[in-house]
């Protein structure tokens, strides 16, 4: 599996689609919504952790579309005829998943402290860093789930839906408090707030709630069901 896992990470690294859309888009995003209006250091830091974790989503939903591919080049047949279980399988593109979503993460939290002057102490810029990229693995999960049961061309579209929709309603491109008070109760349901609140919470110096670990590890056991099921039923196609 481990070797599977080497092959999946140095695939998606050498993807220029990857490198545009997963790590320089949410650090133009982020430098550009950060610098429209007045200097707001608050707001910067805020930005800042939403769109690492926004950058962060839309890199974990790739790989979805990475195994869309595989199943129309005939890869995952192959894979079928390994000793690997389709837990492992599922487990193994995770992980690949997870190892490529720190680019993003630590692209837009360089610009937010080199070039906006974020200014925060160590041991917040590691906690930040570490909890965005473990509470990454849910959308992961998901990504993988509509790459094993979508077409290639289908995945795209509903990775593209989910990112952007999960962004907007999760508050990683606006404050919540912007939102409607009826649009804020389902906004701290989706696994997109909970998880900028990982980040924001270290970022205001002290541990992220209790809540916003529930609701994570509630879409965590939700989406890795999900993908194992339409792994498993790829069998019946593929």
């Amino acid at each position: 599996m481990f070797a599977y896992l080497r092959l999946e990470v140095r695939r998606t690294l050498r993807d220029a689609g990857f490198v545009i859309g997963g790590i320089a888009m949410p650090v133009m995003m982020y430098l550009l919504f950060t610098n429209l209006g007045g200097d707001d250091g608050g707001y910067r830091t805020q930005a800042m952790v939403g769109m690492a974790a926004y950058g962060a989503v839309g890199s974990a939903l790739n790989t979805g579309g990475g195994v869309a591919e595989d199943r129309a080049i005939g890869w995952l047949r192959q894979l079928r005829v390994t000793p690997m279980t389709p837990r492992q399988v599922v487990l193994g593109r995770a992980l690949t998943g997870s190892v490529t979503v720190l680019p993003a993460i630590l692209a837009v939290l360089v610009a937010g402290g080199l070039v906006n002057g974020v200014r925060l102490a160590p041991w917040q810029w590691a906690g930040i860093a570490l909890l965005l990229w473990l509470g990454s693995i849910p959308f992961t999960l998901l990504g993988l789930g509509n790459g094993y049961g979508l077409t290639a061309q289908t995945t795209g579209v509903t990775n593209m839906a989910c990112n952007l929709g999960l962004a907007v309603v999760g508050g990683l491109w606006f404050p919540i408090s912007l939102f409607p008070a009826w649009l804020r109760t389902v906004s701290a349901y989706t696994p997109t707030n909970r998880f900028a609140e990982l980040g924001t919470s270290v970022a205001d110096g002290h541990a992220p709630a209790l809540g916003a670990v529930a609701v994570l590890t509630a879409w965590l056991l939700a989406f890795g069901s999900y993908a194992v099921m339409a792994y498993r039923r790829t069998g019946r196609t593929v």
